[in-house]
């Protein structure tokens, strides 16, 4: 793993109304109606999401993940009674969690933690910080801490009862758990949507095997997102199926292209893959931070949304898609107006 996260290459500006402040359906949209982008060395097109089997091919195989979204975020109070949100992230093999702490009034990360400290949450629940994740992105301060959950039973059952999704200070509103989950979530475990797979629809799934296209589930387990420039990727829980295995390298060899639905899916599928581009059924904890010494081996082409800048999804996009043409992507999406974040457009990169 790296010590310190080399910035991605891809450097852009976005403005503030390319933010998508409610999901598409409250912009009167289906979830495939919002826009689509092409990327490919020979050029740009722009679609909508529900003509994706336009730019597929019958043995294509696109990998999705079936992790669901937690209502992860709770309201707390610390010390002298002041709120705050917190955001539990990951759990640990010891039970304990890693979460952040975010200002009450959603506009930033709190960074002046203390080891020790206790956090009091509803239902008569305790949160005691133990040790920070130590980062060399964040110089000043902790953004992510390991803590100490008490009085709550099953952390996964005491969130369904009293937490709400993640959102951030861009949404002007809040959605219920169901806005946050895709088709493809079965087994609860994100602290936040991987939102590559919310434009797709059952319809949409139905007409791209139909046409050929081939469907294998991994399983990553997201944790809360690194808005912050220049952190490092955190840990992460994964499984990929020995079937998932062997579609993809059967794939491989009869000349499809295997395509990652989002970076948590190209992170899963790149932990397994051999140096050859062959990969293996494996799970566990995944550290990998894919970039300029790590490029992608087995992911031919990529759905995603938009990253914002300086964040390290960038890097694992260029990785696959190489830094050149990653950033025509995004100078042609800020040009076009497409929308950021979970409820935004998206994008198919296809480099080879």
């Amino acid at each position: 793993m790296m010590d310190v996260l080399a910035p991605p290459r891809t450097s852009f500006a976005r403005p503030p109304e390319l933010s998508a402040t409610e999901p598409p359906e409250e912009r009167g949209l289906g979830r495939d109606g919002v826009r689509l982008l092409v990327a490919q060395a020979s050029g740009f097109q722009h679609a909508h999401f529900r003509d994706l089997g336009r730019f597929l091919r019958p043995g294509d195989l696109i990998v999705v993940n079936t992790s669901a979204t937690l209502a992860a975020a709770v309201e707390g109070i610390r010390r002298r009674d002041s709120a705050v949100i917190v955001h539990f992230s990951t759990p640990s093999d010891d039970g304990t969690w890693v979460v952040e702490l975010r200002r009450s009034d959603g506009a930033g990360p709190v960074l002046d933690g203390h080891a020790g400290e206790s956090i009091e949450l509803p239902g008569r629940v305790s949160l005691t910080l133990l040790s920070p994740r130590s980062d060399p992105g964040m110089p000043v301060g902790a953004r992510l801490w390991r803590a100490r959950i008490s009085g709550a039973g099953l952390v996964e059952d005491y969130l369904a009862h009293h937490g709400r999704p993640i959102t951030y200070g861009y949404l002007r509103g809040r959605w219920d758990l169901g806005a946050y989950q895709t088709i493809f979530g079965i087994t609860p475990g994100s602290a936040e949507m991987p939102g590559a797979g919310r434009p797709f629809t059952d319809a949409l799934v139905t007409e791209l095997i139909a046409g050929g296209v081939v469907f294998a589930p991994v399983l990553l387990h997201a944790g809360v997102s690194s808005l912050e420039a220049k952190e490092l990727p955190s840990a992460e829980r994964f499984r990929v199926p020995d079937q998932t295995a062997g579609l993809i390298n059967h794939t491989r060899r009869t000349g499809g292209r295997v395509i990652a639905v989002g970076t948590t899916v190209t992170r899963a599928l790149e932990t397994v893959a051999r140096s050859d581009g062959s990969v293996i059924g494996g799970e566990g904890w995944t550290e990998l931070v894919l970039g300029p010494t790590r490029p992608a081996r087995v992911v031919d082409g990529l759905i995603t949304g938009w990253h914002p800048p300086g964040a390290s999804h960038l890097l694992l996009l260029e990785a696959v898609a190489g830094p050149r043409l990653v950033e025509q992507a995004y100078k042609s999406a800020r040009a076009a107006g497409y929308l950021w974040h979970e409820f935004g457009d998206s994008c198919l990169l296809l480099p080879h």
